[in-house]
């Protein structure tokens, strides 16, 4: 198996690893292990993703501790010492330009727009992997798990 220079993370795999009561929770852990030792290469994330991850997190636990927890995972925090395993790119206007035109076609039904920023990151940016618990990606990018 070749390893790998870069891998996009999902929303879906912070949601999991920061709650417990996840159904996805250790196979998240698994994953954020494997990408602490480098097995995906460089791991990154955008600041869309931050923003459904985040909001998820404290829609579904009601616990804005669960929120700032899965921030602190993603950014990292000074304060308590906690590295930013994660490279954050932004959506600039060339992605939304691209993700937009990708989402008025309807050719991916199910994918929300926040995944259709993912997709034209993936190409974008050449990030060989996606690493993402949701199967609507499924023939789209590499997916791992």
């Amino acid at each position: 198996m070749r390893s790998l220079a870069s891998a996009f993370i999902d929303s879906n795999i912070f949601v999991a690893f920061a709650n417990k009561r996840d159904r996805d929770h250790v196979e998240s852990v698994e994953l954020m292990n494997r990408l602490r030792k480098g097995e995906f290469g460089q791991p990154y994330t955008s600041d869309y993703v931050f923003d459904e991850a985040v909001t998820t997190g404290l829609v579904r636990t009601g616990r804005i501790d669960t929120a700032v927890k899965m921030g602190k995972i993603i950014l990292g925090s000074k304060e308590e010492s906690i590295p930013s395993m994660v490279r954050l790119i932004r959506v600039d206007e060339e992605i939304f330009g691209e993700a937009w035109a990708m989402f008025k076609t309807g050719r991916f039904e199910g994918l929300s727009f926040t995944d259709h920023t993912i997709l034209a990151q993936l190409k974008e940016f050449k990030i060989d992997v996606l690493i993402s618990f949701d199967k609507g990606f499924d023939g789209l990018a590499a997916r791992i798990p």
